[in-house]
């Protein structure tokens, strides 16, 4: 009986000892999570800086239309380059086909890659993307640079890239957004300025310069 007690006892003072434990990684946890601030699409310093005027481009996509990229008109462009064999790109196409609902006030999606036309149209009709516009074209990866999949450039109405970036998640595309908003590159910079008021304040005037 006394053993009974003994170990009842010792078995209390194990859970609560693993309940403090517990409370304490939760507690640090969400310390953890207050201090590092939710990254944005990772911008890549290859091709058209942010702030520069797109390329332009007037070409066909792959079902014949006619299409026009990087001109100043109504209207913004998310040029997203993807690839038939990026498991990655094809899990946030259902993503792009949502946001181009919800943005499509102001905003155009438009695919890009490049290679044989067979293998991305039947890509293209598989993945029931004949909502977008899909431009194969080498010449428009080479101009903005592209090394990486999958990357989104943000150009707005005026033909002036507002934001660009690796992108891996919603929260990465619409980060992208959020920079174009708030008049900073990337989600990178908008910590970094921050960080550093002084540089927070030579930025606002160099974006200002640019306006």
């Amino acid at each position: 009986m006394t053993a009974l007690i003994v170990s009842n006892i010792v078995l209390w003072v194990v859970v609560l000892a693993l309940l403090l434990v517990v409370l304490t990684l939760s507690r640090q946890i969400g310390i953890l999570y207050e201090r590092v601030a939710p990254m944005g699409a990772l911008t890549i310093d290859q091709g058209p800086a942010v702030g520069d005027q797109s390329p332009t481009f007037e070409l066909t996509d792959l079902v014949g239309r006619d299409l026009r990229i990087g001109h100043a008109g109504g209207r913004s462009q998310l040029l997203f380059f993807v690839s038939p064999t990026c498991p990655v790109c094809k899990k946030l196409l259902n993503i792009m086909k949502s946001i181009a609902v919800t943005e499509r006030a102001w905003l155009d999606i438009i695919l890009a890659s490049d290679g044989e036309m067979p293998e991305h149209l039947a890509f293209y009709r598989k993945a029931g993307l004949e909502e977008f516009p899909y431009a194969l074209s080498t010449d428009l990866g080479m101009q903005f640079q592209i090394s990486k999949l999958p990357y989104a450039v943000l150009i707005d109405k005026h033909g002036r890239i507002r934001a660009k970036g690796l992108v891996n998640s919603r929260e990465q595309i619409e980060s992208l957004f959020t920079a174009m908003e708030i008049g900073v590159a990337s989600a990178q910079e908008w910590l970094e300025r921050e960080q550093d008021p002084a540089r927070d304040i030579s930025q606002e005037e160099k974006t200002n310069a640019q306006v």
